[in-house]
């Protein structure tokens, strides 16, 4: 029995012994073994480790990179161009919380100024006065945030409410309306094309359709004003709240405007194509197709505008409008978008808009000639596009 057990010991031994060896010639019949050993390299990982996770890396449109969230990074969206940035909205914050400050000066200044300013009817009275700059403005913003501008809008609007109104005389007033609104998506149209398809700049494009559309506008007036009847509800009626139709159009835009510029692809692709345009096309983004959209519902809204003065006038005059591009870009502008393009929001253009309206309308109530008013306008314009002109230089810094 002693000696089994010690053959058994001593076999167990050589068994042990021979695992501690590494013997690498394999033998006929057998399968080499490749589990690393002992005297491996120190930096070679053992078989059965963890690979350690992957960091995938994209290029944003404006060329910086963005890691996987699992790394602690911002994810790009599909299709390459990135989601506005927390950077961009925290940039944007003290922007309209300094607009807002001086909203509330001005409302308070003239509140003490004037015992009607507070009223309900003259709160109504401004809503109702910034309307058809504010249906134009909002699509607006949407171009100069892609870094395009539309100074055709004032004269659109006339030529659109004078067709509807020559139209209608001899034809129903709904196809009076429609023939308006095509002409105002065919301007855009227009304008989207020159600019995008044969590169024309969009100053020049649009200043050049601004003078084409007031001399159609009065060709087809004739030099005269246009009445037209059975057509004040649109500008006039106050079917919520005692607040005109053309207030409660804008209030609406504006609230489905800001939620496309900030959940949608097409509100990011309009950021991307004016911050960075060769980037932007590079990782996929489709910026003139976005541009030609926003060109479109620019012309929507100049029709829409056109109507909304034909309705409170209840005529339709070649004159009309004249002047309203400087009041759409000077509220866009102040609103805090930039010449530039990549900057701006629908928010900032609505207290842009309303800063103006109570200037206006505070001035009117203090018995200011409506000259003043002018030069109040153009000083706005001025100080916006001066402070515009100090945010791109301070931010190359």
């Amino acid at each position: 029995m002693k000696d089994t057990t010690s053959s058994e010991e001593g076999s167990m031994a050589n068994v042990t012994g021979k695992k501690q060896t590494t013997d690498t010639t394999p033998t006929e019949g057998t399968v080499p073994d490749t589990t690393p050993t002992d005297t491996a390299p120190p930096d070679t990982a053992p078989a059965d480790a963890t690979p350690p996770e992957k960091v995938s890396v994209d290029k944003t449109p404006a060329g910086r990179t963005s890691t996987d969230p699992a790394a602690g990074g911002t994810p790009a969206s599909k299709g390459g161009d990135a989601p506005p940035t927390a950077r961009r909205r925290a940039r944007s914050a003290p922007e309209l919380a300094a607009l807002l400050v001086v909203l509330v000066a001005l409302i308070a200044f003239f509140w003490l100024k004037s015992p009607y300013f507070m009223t309900k009817d003259n709160i109504v009275n401004v809503l109702t006065a910034i309307a058809v700059t504010g249906i134009i403005a909002i699509p607006g913003t949407m171009l100069l945030i892609a870094g395009q501008v539309d100074l055709s809008v004032g004269s659109g609007a006339a030529f659109c409410g004078v067709m509807m109104a020559t139209v209608s005389q001899n034809h129903a007033l709904i196809l009076g309306v429609l023939v308006a609104v095509g002409l105002g998506i065919l301007i855009g149209l227009v304008n989207g094309l020159l600019v995008t398809v044969l590169r024309v700049n969009a100053l020049i494009a649009t200043l050049g359709m601004l003078a084409v559309l007031r001399g159609l506008t009065e060709v087809r007036a004739h030099g005269a004003t246009v009445t037209l009847a059975n057509f004040s509800g649109l500008g006039t009626a106050r079917p919520f709240l005692n607040i005109p139709v053309p207030g409660l159009l804008l209030l609406g835009i504006a609230v489905l405007a800001a939620l496309v510029m900030r959940y949608t692809v097409f509100g990011r692709s309009l950021y991307a194509a004016g911050s960075n345009p060769v980037a932007a096309r590079l990782v996929g983004v489709r910026g003139g197709k976005m541009i030609v959209v926003a060109f479109v519902l620019s012309g929507v809204g100049v029709a829409l505008s056109g109507l909304i003065l034909d309705s409170q006038l209840s005529a339709a005059s070649p004159n009309a409008a004249t002047g309203l591009e400087l009041s759409v870009v000077t509220a866009i502008v102040l609103g805090g978008a930039s010449l530039a393009g990549g900057r701006g929001t629908i928010q900032g253009t609505i207290v842009g808009l309303l800063i103006i309206g109570v200037l206006n309308n505070g001035l009117t109530l203090l018995n200011v000639s409506s000259f003043y008013q002018q030069v109040a306008s153009g000083a706005l314009l001025i100080i916006a596009v001066s402070f515009d002109q100090l945010r791109l230089r301070f931010s190359k810094l």
